[in-house]
């Protein structure tokens, strides 16, 4: 199966999109831009939602749900907002079809125009913003740490699977606070969970720093992200934690009594990471062979194969793996035995390759007899034979190996494919070449970032928080910098 794969170095986008379909994630829908996750697709989403929910449950947050409509004039009361989602926004203007009476089929009925239009929410700042005038009066209502899992639309034009669709799932925090140093540490504090989670359950190393002003989510004053590098070179941003300052409670105007009886605005944060995450686990680990899954976000951690040629072979195999499948199962492991008997071992070797489950146990009536089971780890592709009395203790330091192993190997990769560059020249040539991150000086000026980006395609991914102080002078207009900053193109 894996065979019919693009291969990933002569094809990346064509790869990337194989295996997507092949893997059994998603497919396009009907509806031009969005997408159907499927079954397996979905089961990886879970349990990136499932780990990040506890994250934020353990940081004080709780989850919510808002309406998915969201009134057009309560974007205009954000000027900077409505402006950064203006060409994204789908409207709802009629609430009703009806029979079209010169034969023509289904039509809007024209008499059920909404008396104002609604907006399906992009993000929900504003909506959220209006419902929390309602809830806060003093300092004692504060702070709200609210989560939502939810979906959001942003008409795009041009589409991939995961990494950019009309429609995705994500979730969005949204919390208020009574002092702006509040609101400043809850937004630092969510982009370092976001860090946490993608370096301890993706696998995945990345580099944290905030936006440049060009970059910033649109309505805020400081933009946090953290940044991966993809095995084309590319970025993608893997999660944002925005500091919104007092903006959105003067558009809403949501005023509280502080300790000392003064009147003041609210202070506010949002974070957010969506499914392009399952976009940047295919693209940062995975191979020719298929996806490969840090098992900690593996759906099927395990599975096993029996190998046999009769009823009753399949019978001892099956007595064997009912003795190892509920002890691995006892120790938090997910593990699936596919004794289907109309596909060969071979075909199931390949379609679990693809799958980029981590464990395979293959099992056969010489196992049986010499009391051993054959297993092989997905990252590396290596087998050995292990006894059966001693298999689950393997299996659980195995995995915790293919976690970490999976982590270096990417770490390794961003290591090699960052460059420190201080012509323009090199410059170029590295993205054009071979991509990569860059750290060069910019001069710190709007112009000189847009003129790189019309040039190059590359954009500032992030001005790093352990980027040092340095004297040096702007890759591209040559002015003073005092700092490098995070060159890359991106997804």
């Amino acid at each position: 199966m894996a065979k019919f794969l693009t291969n990933r170095d002569e094809n990346y986008a064509q790869w990337y999109n194989d295996l997507v379909i092949k893997a059994d994630l998603a497919e396009n829908s009907a509806v031009r831009g969005c997408m159907v996750i499927k079954p397996y697709g979905y089961a990886i989403w879970e349990k990136i939602q499932a780990e990040l929910d506890k994250m934020f449950k353990a940081t004080g947050h709780v989850n919510a749900y808002f309406p998915i409509f969201i009134p057009k004039s309560f974007f205009s009361k954000e000027a900077k907002h409505v402006e950064g989602f203006a060409k994204e926004c789908a409207i709802v203007t009629h609430y009703r079809l009806k029979k079209d009476e010169n034969g023509g089929g289904i039509i809007v009925d024209p008499s059920a125009k909404l008396e104002e239009e609604l907006i399906i929410r992009p993000t929900s700042e504003t909506i959220i913003w209006n419902s929390y005038k309602n809830w806060i009066h003093s300092y004692r209502d504060l702070p709200i740490l609210i989560n939502q899992w939810c979906n959001v639309v942003r008409w795009e034009m041009r589409t991939r699977l995961f990494l950019r669709t009309s429609e995705f799932l994500w979730q969005e925090g949204h919390t208020a606070h009574a002092t702006r140093e509040e609101a400043i540490e809850e937004t630092e504090k969510m982009i370092n969970v976001y860090s946490e989670f993608a370096q301890n359950f993706m696998a995945l190393p990345v580099i944290k720093g905030y936006k440049s002003e060009t970059e910033r989510f649109a309505g805020a004053i400081d933009t946090y992200a953290i940044e991966a590098i993809m095995q084309d070179g590319k970025a993608l941003q893997a999660g944002t934690s925005h500091f919104l300052g007092q903006n959105f409670a003067k558009a809403f105007d949501v005023q509280f009594t502080d300790k000392n009886g003064k009147l003041d605005y609210v202070w506010a944060t949002s974070w957010g990471l969506s499914t392009r995450m399952i976009g940047a686990l295919i693209m940062a680990h995975s191979d020719n062979k298929g996806l490969v899954l840090p098992p900690r976000l593996a759906p099927i951690q395990v599975i096993i194969v029996p190998i046999f040629k009769n009823a009753e072979q399949l019978a001892r195999i099956s007595e064997t793996v009912n003795k190892i499948k509920p002890d691995l199962q006892a120790k938090g492991i997910s593990v699936k035995y596919d004794d289907r008997d109309n596909n060969t071992p071979g075909w199931k070797y390949a379609d679990y390759e693809l799958k980029g489950v981590p464990v395979r146990l293959a099992i056969g009536p010489r196992d049986i007899e010499q009391g051993t089971v054959e297993v092989a780890r997905r990252d590396t592709l290596e087998k050995t034979s292990i006894p059966v009395n001693n298999i689950t203790d393997h299996i659980l330091t195995l995995l915790d190996d293919i976690q970490k192993n999976i982590y270096v190997k990417a770490a390794e990769f961003k290591k090699a494919n960052t460059f420190y560059v201080d012509k323009w020249d090199e410059f170029v040539n590295i993205l054009d070449n071979q991509g990569g991150f860059i750290m060069a000086h910019w001069d710190g000026t709007a112009e000189t970032e847009e003129k790189i980006k019309n040039e190059t395609k590359a954009t500032i991914r992030c001005i790093p928080f352990e980027s040092p102080e340095e004297d040096g002078k702007c890759i591209y207009s040559g002015k003073p910098s005092k700092r490098r900053v995070l060159f890359a193109r991106s997804y």
